[in-house]
């Protein structure tokens, strides 16, 4: 079985949802690609893969106090690939983790540094916050650390997020878009995810569907929606 680090969210976040998806095929609608955000993260990597084969460090680490360069490696491409990812085996429920890195930098002690870009358009400084989509930001590079230590790299607790700001009160577009840049570090702790992958396969192996999440929209909305009949 192969699960994506997508469906390990959707299981913390709704156990019900997570099945319908992995186990019966019933996907949840799916919502409009973020294309905005993604050609920032492609100019982004192609920024850094320039000083990536130079060895050269980046303006931003010097602005940080970071000491790294980003890391080169034969397998980054694949690891950057959605559909093929960093993949490790967790060996007791033998379910396959796959996720799609956004970069690695080495640091200067050796060790490896998850780095995730992130975009946004807010008013002040960007922060981590108890957001709950910031604790899936979080456990997003808590997860791509467990499957960098599954392909025997030495992988640093600190990870970091590239966040990225659009200005949004300049007096003119002018046919472009800026942004602040700020890094954020964040000290990961992996210990939760292969115990994790073990419960997501005892859900798979259930009979019976399981409860909906206390607070997920979508089995929210169907249970709403489910209180009216249907007009011929």
């Amino acid at each position: 079985m192969r699960i994506s680090r997508s469906k390990i969210e959707q299981f913390i976040n709704c156990r019900r949802c997570f099945y319908l998806t992995v186990v019966l095929k019933v996907k949840q609608p799916s919502s409009p690609p973020y294309t905005l955000n993604s050609a920032v993260d492609k100019l982004l990597k192609s920024e850094f893969d320039i000083l990536r084969k130079s060895g050269e460090s980046h303006q931003l680490f010097q602005d940080y106090g970071i000491k790294a360069v980003p890391f080169n490696h034969p397998e980054l491409e694949k690891w950057r690939f959605n559909f093929s990812g960093v993949t490790r085996v967790e060996t007791e429920s033998g379910i396959e983790v796959f996720g799609a890195v956004d970069d690695l930098w080495l640091m200067e002690n050796g060790e490896i540094a998850v780095v995730d870009y992130k975009s946004t358009a807010k008013e002040g400084e960007v922060e981590l916050t108890d957001a709950p989509w910031h604790d899936g930001y979080r456990r997003q590079i808590e997860v791509y650390q467990w499957l960098l230590r599954g392909n025997e790299l030495k992988v640093s607790d600190t990870g970091y997020f590239v966040y990225c700001n659009g200005i949004t009160n300049l007096a003119r577009f002018d046919a472009k878009l800026e942004f602040k840049i700020k890094i954020i570090d964040y000290q990961g702790d992996d210990s939760w995810v292969a115990p994790t992958v073990r419960e997501m396969a005892q859900v798979m192996s259930l009979d019976q569907i399981p409860h909906p999440g206390k607070d997920c929209e979508w089995c929210r909305y169907r249970n709403n929606a489910s209180k009216y009949e249907s007009i011929e």
